[in-house]
């Protein structure tokens, strides 16, 4: 299982809490491999991790062989970090349109520029790539090769094209297409919501694994019942998960963590009874210890 890059969300306590209860490959949101080489503070301070982070993979995202270069030099010199992940499946058009992530997928001889330069230059353990199943025509099994032949250790596939972004229907059947196509290991992505369909995901593309990205906000627990076979999950564990992350929060943040975490406690409260009157309270509330009591006492 392996928890997927998604800005605003995968900062190090969320990594950290989800890692801790049962992601098996925690990875950094996505990094500009240009603010990287010209060592944007917010960018040296997304890459940090947690001690329970591992492995720990950072994804980055670039244009060019030369610059992909630079920046995996100065990831090199930073320890802790187990792999790098060349994103090619951003369908933003800020990253499209300066010839970065899905825009790869339609010029695969540049994308495999790029990536054999990552894979050349990487010391770290392992090299992957974050890739969609095209830009506006499906071609699942060609992107798969082309991956293959630069030599990385795995691939995660999100079965929408660019042009799909994330509304259109996730296809299952181009990520078994790739998988049957090429030997490395294929993990597959795209509206994995719950336990159950990441199950019926695995059986039906026979994929090695799960990335799940936008469906952990407010349900990282997903990870806790897929690493112990748990179809249903308790509410006392939910509570501890929670106060994991929120805790994780305090400590990475400081006080204003609890202010920040009230936009949080707006996901995981979904489908509670009270939830709206809960919102309205702890949009108040700025005191940790006093919205600690809340989480403890509603959840």
């Amino acid at each position: 299982m392996v928890l997927a890059p998604l800005a605003g969300y995968t900062d190090l306590p969320f990594r950290s809490v989800v890692k801790k209860f049962g992601a098996d490959i925690t990875i950094s949101e996505m990094i500009s491999s240009n603010a990287l080489v010209y060592k944007s503070e917010k960018t040296l301070r997304m890459i940090e991790k947690s001690p329970s982070e591992d492995p720990y993979i950072v994804q980055i995202a670039g244009n060019s062989p030369e610059l992909v270069r630079d920046a995996v030099l100065i990831l090199n010199d930073i320890d802790g970090i187990d792999g790098i992940d060349l994103n090619c499946g951003c369908p933003a058009p800020k990253v499209f349109s300066h010839g970065s992530g899905s825009n790869l997928l339609g010029d695969l001889k540049k994308l495999e520029a790029i990536l054999s330069t990552v894979k050349k230059y990487s010391t770290k353990q392992y090299t992957s790539a974050k890739v969609r199943i095209g830009v506006n025509e499906k071609i699942p099994v060609e992107i798969g090769k082309a991956v293959e032949a630069c030599g990385v250790d795995f691939v995660s596939v999100h079965g929408r094209t660019r042009a799909g972004k994330y509304k259109a229907p996730v296809d299952y059947d181009a990520i078994r297409d790739m998988k049957a196509a090429i030997s490395i290991p294929v993990i597959a992505n795209g509206d994995i919501k719950d336990y159950a369909k990441a199950k019926e995901v695995l059986q039906h593309t026979k994929a090695d694994g799960v990335m799940i990205g936008r469906a952990a906000v407010g349900k990282p627990w997903v990870f806790y019942q897929l690493k112990h076979g748990i179809e249903n999950i308790t509410e006392d564990k939910k509570r501890e998960i929670i106060l994991e992350h929120y805790d994780a929060v305090l400590k990475f943040h400081g006080e204003h963590g609890a202010v920040m975490f009230r936009k949080l406690l707006h996901s995981y409260s979904k489908g509670y009874d009270g939830a709206n009157e809960f919102r309205n309270i702890i949009n108040t509330i700025s005191d940790a210890k006093i919205m600690r009591d809340m989480i403890e006492n509603f959840f």
